[in-house]
């Protein structure tokens, strides 16, 4: 219970609510995977921010989950041309380059 105050968002186990629905399972896997309570003190940083709501914040958490992902993954795609299986600086400095979904990022690596 102490994961769930602490701003942990937690998925229902299916079959859970029946009763006697088989060994009792290891606890629920988390949907995020960054923790929430850390990403709403960022949002709340902001001045511009008053008020944000655990869904806003959990929402914003995914997005950032999933563009990290996505970056990761196109950056690795030149560590191996590389020979490499470590991703570097020059990995991520080349898929932004090179894919126009990260041209916003272009210079903030400097």
């Amino acid at each position: 219970m102490a994961a769930a105050e602490a701003g942990a968002v937690l998925v229902p186990v299916a079959g859970a609510e029946a009763a006697g629905a088989g060994p009792p399972c290891p606890e629920p896997a988390r949907l995020a995977r960054l923790p929430l309570a850390r990403v709403k003190a960022l949002v709340k940083a902001d001045p511009d921010v008053s008020l944000a709501s655990q869904e806003a914040v959990f929402v914003l958490a995914r997005a950032t989950e999933l563009f990290v992902e996505t970056i990761a993954k196109d950056a690795y795609v030149y560590a191996q041309q590389g020979k490499r299986k470590t991703l570097q600086r020059k990995d991520l400095d080349n898929a932004i380059e090179a894919i126009d979904e990260f041209a916003f990022l272009e210079g903030t690596l400097d």
